[in-house]
Formats: C-alpha cells, sequence, structure tokens
C-alpha cells in the first residue's frame, strides 16, 4: 500500500472535474479518474493516474473504478462526485423519466459511491468525500428544476451520512457553485451576480482542494457556496 494519499473524481474530463482534479494532482494524490467519454483516460495519462470510461449511474463501473483504484494503489483517502448536468425542462412538462434520469444522476450515485467507499475508509481511519452540488438547491431556480429538488435531497443525505461517520474520521461536505466558466455567459446571468462575473473551474478546484485537506479536518456536513454571491439567504 503506498503512503501517498488516493483521490477519485467522477466526471472528471473536462470542466470542473477536469480542473479539480489538476488541482489535486498538484497537491500530490493519487488520482482515479472517471468520466462518460474518454475524457478521463486522457487526463490521467497527463497527470499521472488512471482514468476509466464509465458512467455515475452504473454501479459496476462505479464497483470497477473503486477495485481498480485499490488493486492500483490500496487506498482511497478522498472521493469528488462530480456529475453532468439532469435534464431540465419547465416544471409539469417533465417526464418522470427525466426525475427518474435526475435522481440516478445527482443523489443515487452519491449513495451508491459511499456504500462502496466507507469500508474502506473506516479501515484506514478516516478520509473525505466532496459532492459537487449546485448554488439553486436552496434557492431553487427554474432553470434547473430537477437539479435544485434533488440536490436539496443531497443536501439532506449529505447531512445524515456526515454525523453518522464523523467519529470514525469520514467527512462528507457539498460544494454549491454559482455560474462557473464551464457554463455558456450571457449578460443576463452575469447581471445577476454580485462579483459580476463567472466563477473559474480553478475556484472550484481550489475549494475542493481545500476541503479535502487536513485544514478542514473539522468541517463536516456543510454546503459551501462558491457563487460569487448569486444566492441571497443568509
Amino acid at each position: 500500500m503506498t503512503s501517498q494519499k488516493t483521490a477519485i473524481v467522477t466526471a472528471a474530463g473536462q470542466g470542473m472535474g477536469a480542473a479539480i482534479s489538476r488541482e489535486l494532482a498538484a497537491a500530490g494524490y493519487n488520482l482515479a479518474l472517471l468520466s462518460n467519454s474518454g475524457g478521463a483516460v486522457a487526463l490521467a495519462e497527463e497527470l499521472g493516474g488512471f482514468g476509466l470510461t464509465g458512467s455515475v449511474t452504473n454501479t459496476d463501473d462505479l464497483q470497477k473504478l473503486v477495485n481498480e483504484t485499490m488493486a492500483r494503489y490500496g487506498r482511497i483517502d478522498a472521493v469528488v462526485n462530480n456529475t453532468g448536468h439532469p435534464p431540465k425542462g419547465k416544471l409539469l412538462e417533465i417526464p418522470n423519466e427525466d426525475w427518474h434520469k435526475g435522481l440516478d444522476l445527482v443523489l443515487l450515485n452519491v449513495v451508491s459511491m459511499a456504500r462502496l467507499v466507507t469500508p474502506i475508509m473506516i479501515a484506514q481511519g478516516g478520509g473525505a468525500i466532496v459532492n459537487i452540488s449546485t448554488f439553486a438547491a436552496f434557492e431553487p431556480d427554474a432553470a434547473f428544476p430537477v437539479s435544485s429538488s434533488l440536490r436539496a435531497a443531497l443536501a439532506g443525505y449529505t447531512k445524515l451520512y456526515a454525523d453518522q461517520y464523523a467519529s470514525q474520521g469520514i467527512r462528507m461536505n457539498n460544494v454549491l457553485p454559482g455560474f462557473i466558466d464551464s457554463y455558456p455567459e450571457t449578460e443576463a446571468i452575469t447581471k445577476r451576480i454580485p462579483a459580476g462575473r463567472f466563477g473559474k473551474v480553478a475556484e472550484i478546484g481550489q475549494t475542493v482542494r481545500f476541503l479535502l485537506s487536513d485544514g478542514a479536518g473539522y468541517i463536516t456536513g456543510q454546503n459551501i457556496r462558491v457563487d460569487g454571491g448569486i444566492t441571497r439567504s443568509v
């Protein structure tokens, strides 16, 4: 078993997932990356880790990722559950199958991964999990109805998990990005943001890097907004 820390990152082929992977590589982690395109494989080769092609909605793919990570590195210290965007549409026009797709994509992916890595982290004496959520989890946005609804549910799950496993040294937190530069920028959206600009994928990567670090060792069960001030609640 290597003493070097190991991190799993999903949806790592581009955007925020790729930026997070680069930050963790810079912090010295071994990397195990997953994406549904070839992007994670290519990025892992660049960063000295390994990548697989698969989906966070497929439990067999997640199991393969965890198994391969343990076979190569013998440990899993950190997991970043990142995903693509769930279906969108007008609230009452979204078919049930799209709600089910969203459930698989933004909530059950976390549940499935936690089920796989928690026993490993307990045996190691601890670990940290960060889920990439959305600013709209607590201030629902009509443009993202499925995401807003189900990532509010993710917040509930995260708190339950964090409470249960804190005493065993395992932490789980959510990062709630606002509009980030991997999303198409428009003047109308920018005007809504007090910071006056879209966030940068690197800023999300740096936040995740901190939350996985020992410096964040007393932070668990939280929802960290990285949104330029777009949410108004205090």
